[in-house]
C-alpha cells in the first residue's frame, strides 16, 4: 500500500512547502538514470499530442502565458 499524505504528514505542510516538496520529488525522479516506462495509454496520448502538434504547429500557447495564468489562478 502506498503511503498517504496524512500518514507522511504532508497534509500538515503549508501550500508553499508542499509545492517545494513536489518540485524536489520531481527533480529526484528526473535524475534517475532510466525514466519510468510509459503505459500503453500514456504512449498513445503522447503520440496523439505529437501528431496534433505536427498537424497544427502554430496552435501553441507560450510557456510564459501558461505560467502566468496558472500563477494568477493560484493567487485567487
Amino acid at each position: 500500500m502506498a503511503p498517504t499524505l496524512q500518514a507522511l504528514g504532508i497534509d500538515q505542510l503549508s501550500v508553499q512547502d508542499r509545492i517545494a516538496l513536489v518540485s524536489a520529488i520531481w527533480d529526484s525522479i528526473a535524475a534517475e538514470p532510466h525514466p519510468p516506462l510509459l503505459t500503453d495509454e500514456q504512449r498513445l496520448e503522447l503520440q496523439r499530442r505529437l501528431a496534433d502538434h505536427t498537424a497544427n504547429p502554430d496552435y501553441v500557447i507560450p510557456w510564459e502565458q501558461v505560467k502566468a495564468e496558472a500563477l494568477a489562478r493560484f493567487k485567487r
